[in-house]
C-alpha cells in the first residue's frame, strides 16, 4: 500500500491496462483493484483499491539512507507461492539496469531471493520500512527466462514513490 486512500505501488510490467487485476494481502485478502496509471519506462505503475478495505501503508524508508551490507527482505509471490519472504543484504547500490521495457536506470542490487511473481512487491530494511520496489533478476539466460542466480533488482524508494504519486497526479 502506497497511502491511506488506497493507492498501491507495483510494477508495470505485471499490470496490464484493461485486464482483471487482484490484490492479495498478508493475510490473504483479496482486493479487485483497477489500474490508475503506470509508466513502462521507469517500470511503476499504480492500482487503486476499496480505501475502507485496504490495510495502513507500510512506512517509507529514503534512498539516502540505504547503504551496502543493510539487511533486507523481498516479499512477494513468486511462482505463484503467496506470502513468500526472503532475506539478504544489499549487494550494491546505483546499479545500471534495464527496468521492465523502459530503458536502463539506478536500481539496487540484493542477494535476497527473488524469482518471478515477486516483482512488484516490497523490499524492505531492518526496521520494516520499503526501500525499494523489487524488479528484476540476473540470469544467464539471454531472453531474461531462466531463474533467479542469486542477483536480484529493485527500483529505490524515493523513484519509485516519486513517480507514483505523478501518476496520480495526472491520473
Amino acid at each position: 500500500m502506497l497511502d491511506e486512500r488506497g493507492h498501491v505501488l507495483t510494477n508495470a510490467h505485471v499490470v496490464a491496462a484493461g485486464s482483471d487485476i487482484t490484490v492479495v494481502l498478508a493475510d490473504r485478502r483479496r482486493l479487485d483493484a483497477t489500474l490508475v496509471g503506470a509508466d513502462s519506462s521507469a517500470d511503476v505503475a499504480v492500482l487503486a483499491v476499496d480505501e475502507t478495505a485496504s490495510p495502513s501503508p507500510l512506512p517509507l524508508g529514503r534512498s539516502r539512507d540505504v547503504r551496502v551490507g543493510d539487511p533486507v527482505l523481498a516479499v512477494g509471490s513468486p511462482l505463484g507461492l503467496a506470502g513468500t519472504v526472503t532475506g539478504g543484504i544489499v549487494s550494491a547500490l546505483d546499479r545500471d539496469v534495464r527496468l521492465g521495457q523502459g530503458e536502463r536506470r539506478q536500481a539496487l542490487q540484493t542477494d535476497a531471493s527473488i524469482n518471478p511473481g515477486n516483482s512488484g512487491g516490497p523490499l524492505v530494511n531492518a526496521r520494516g520500512e520499503v526501500i525499494g520496489v523489487n524488479t528484476a533478476i540476473a540470469t544467464l539466460s539471454r531472453g531474461g527466462g531462466g531463474g533467479s542466480i542469486g542477483i536480484g533488482f529493485a527500483i529505490p524508494v524515493d523513484e519509485a514513490v516519486d513517480e507514483a504519486r505523478r501518476i496520480i497526479r495526472t491520473n
